[in-house]
């Protein structure tokens, strides 16, 4: 299936385990066009099975739930719930909350300090299809790759590995870089490519691994072992 969006409000199923918060969200989701809270779960566990019943397009899903966590019920999701799209919104903001999550399958990413215009714009983002990763985010994640020490290497498969999604060893390196934070410009001079080599193979890249930009592109990157958080 193709992950396009159906006719229809956009259903939206809320997990989180403290009250106050469910609550809260669902009267500030209720509110935006176009979009129905069709239940609120308790932990990730209830997520899963009300999902399974009410078939969301989105699961607004903490992470630090008793019992099954938001990682765990992300995992279950995307096995049994492909077609949901899961937007974590959750107070932590560190790597070694945020590549797991990613990793499990989130395809965007929030913290609860987030407006509410931001909470609206990240559930259209990834209902469409695309990876919404909140700007503080996307900082952590390539702060934790540029900070790896230097003897520790280059983020990306062993030598002799096979890239994934038949990637070649080339777009490998370039998918690398780029989700070390560098620009177009600072790949080229990192492997002395001209600027529009470095834009062809990008654009291969997409293609390969039906990333739509290039936080998709990172996402991607992460759930195949190519970069990793610093120690």
């Amino acid at each position: 299936m193709t992950g396009a969006p159906g006719p229809g409000p956009i259903r939206v199923l809320i997990a989180d385990d403290q009250r106050v918060v469910r609550d809260g969200l669902r009267m500030l989701v209720a509110l935006i066009d176009d979009v129905e809270v069709v239940g609120t779960a308790c932990d990730g566990a209830e997520a899963v099975q009300l999902a399974g019943e009410h078939r969301p397009d989105v699961v607004l899903m903490d992470l630090r739930m008793p019992g099954t966590d938001g990682i765990a019920a992300t995992a279950d999701l995307r096995q049994q719930l492909p077609s949901a799209r899961v937007l974590v919104l959750t107070t932590y903001a560190d790597e070694d909350a945020i590549v797991p999550a990613l990793q499990a399958g989130a395809q965007g990413y929030l913290t609860k300090d987030a407006s509410a215009e931001q909470i609206e714009a990240a559930i259209r983002a990834v209902h469409a299809g695309q990876t919404h990763l909140d700007p503080a985010v996307q900082e952590r994640l390539v702060a934790a790759v540029i900070s790896r020490p230097p003897t520790a290497g280059p983020a990306g498969p062993r030598p002799g590995a096979k890239p994934p999604g038949g990637l070649t060893a080339r777009e490998a390196e370039v998918l690398t870089l780029l989700a070390a934070g560098l620009s177009n410009i600072e790949i080229g001079q990192r492997l002395y490519l001209s600027n529009a080599t470095v834009k062809t193979h990008i654009n291969r890249i997409f293609a390969k691994t039906g990333a739509r930009d290039r936080a998709q592109a990172v996402r991607y990157a992460y759930q195949h072992g190519m970069a990793t958080p610093a120690p």
